[in-house]
């Protein structure tokens, strides 16, 4: 895949100042297109959990009905016939779990989302979604189909410097070889939800596809797991064969092997670099500027890290000084970094653009409350920011959208 050089913003759609879509998701592609940038990239829109996370959906199909700006808009029965029809493949699973009216949400949204995506494109701005490789545990997706999933078994990830005891996810594992018997049919038609919502999705965790790691189910750390071989290119290359080129973007981030690499570049998949991880460890580091690849999609920060100003404060003077960085203003001096790299793409989250501390971190790996909160107010994006991010996007050779109206 080659990717235009451009830039964009990371900004879920409940960080909008109405948290749903409607006039601020509208005023949001406005203000991106003043700003010169080409992508707006956001986290899953699936029903999130209780606790607001939006990669412990209830559907890997379904969007939220939390996010329709009109949630009692009519729904006719033309409508629903040709939506039962396009999507068949997973709305009675839906429907059958969430209840009466379901589908009628599932319409109303995206009857928005048409209506948004066709704005934003017409405005230069294409939109980047998320796809979490595994569903969450009691989903829709894993009480219709438990035929694709393992039992005794969970997913997680092994010990290594950031966890001593690894990272217990708790998700239910696929059954490869259940899938690939029945053509990876339920990966397919995901790819396929996806491709229709969105120009390109973050593939979550793209090394799990390669091997994942598999916990005991009654584990109370990770510890005690193992390696597994995944299906390789095996479900991209069937997935491949019916949708064509498939516009994702490998999560590739962590202790990442040669045969992760290899998949990621046959496949023709652009991987991510985080600047945040770019000061540390020796000069084989990936996320170092000057190893960046124009197949990379390069980011400040992402909605599992703090924000550049939280990260910044955390680090000693002396680390300080080894990033290079305007001690004045790091985050504005990291976007400059991003924008400056061979990487085809730079995204910068909405926090960064602001130059706002912790307290506006998206999410805190590990702790359940207190996350994906953060808020926009209102006119916080200001005509004078969009003026600063357009100069640079200019500067450094990403402005690739039309001119906005005058």
């Amino acid at each position: 895949m080659n990717l235009p050089r451009s830039s964009g913003i990371l900004l879920h759609l409940t960080s909008l100042p109405g948290g749903r879509l409607g006039p601020e998701a509208y005023r949001f592609v406005d203000w991106l297109a003043a700003a010169g940038q080409s992508w707006w990239q956001m986290l899953p829109i699936g029903p999130p959990d209780a606790y607001g996370s939006p990669y412990m959906a209830a559907s890997a199909f379904a969007a939220w009905p939390g996010l329709v700006a009109e949630p009692q808009a009519p729904v006719d029965a033309a409508e629903l016939e040709s939506f039962r029809a396009r999507e068949a493949f997973w709305i009675g699973d839906w429907e059958r779990f969430a209840g009466p009216g379901a589908a009628d949400d599932q319409v109303r949204f995206d009857r928005e989302w048409a209506a948004l995506r066709r704005y934003a494109t017409a405005q230069g701005v294409h939109l980047i979604g998320d796809l979490p490789i595994y569903v969450a545990p009691g989903s829709a997706d894993h009480v219709a189909h438990p035929e694709l999933f393992q039992r005794g078994v969970v997913a997680g990830a092994p010990p290594d410097s950031l966890s001593a005891r690894g990272q217990l996810w708790g998700n239910p594992l696929y059954d490869w070889p259940a899938l690939r018997r029945r053509g990876y049919r339920w990966w397919i038609e995901r790819l396929r939800r996806m491709s229709r919502l969105f120009t390109l999705s973050r593939l979550d965790h793209f090394r799990g596809f390669v091997s994942y790691w598999v916990v005991p189910e009654r584990s109370r750390t990770a510890e005690a797991g193992r390696w597994r071989r995944g299906p390789g290119a095996a479900l991209f290359r069937a997935a491949q064969h019916e949708l064509g080129d498939l516009p994702l973007i490998a999560e590739d981030l962590g202790i990442i092997t040669p045969p992760v690499e290899r998949l990621r570049r046959q496949l023709g998949l652009p991987g991510m670099v985080v600047l945040q991880f770019a000061f540390a460890g020796g000069e084989r580091n990936p996320h170092r500027p000057e190893n960046h690849r124009p197949d990379h999609v390069v980011y400040t920060g992402t909605h599992d890290t703090d924000t550049a100003v939280g990260w910044w404060r955390s680090l000693t003077g002396a680390q300080r000084r080894r990033t290079g960085l305007d001690p004045d203003d790091p985050s504005w001096s990291l976007i400059e970094m991003a924008h400056r790299s061979p990487a085809a793409v730079a995204i910068a989250p909405a926090q960064d653009v602001l130059g706002l501390d912790g307290s506006a971190r998206m999410n805190r790996p590990g702790t359940r409350s207190g996350n994906w909160r953060w808020r926009l107010a209102p006119g916080q994006l200001t005509p004078e920011l969009a003026a600063k991010l357009r100069a640079l996007t200019a500067s450094s050779g990403r402005l690739s959208g039309p001119s906005p109206a005058k």
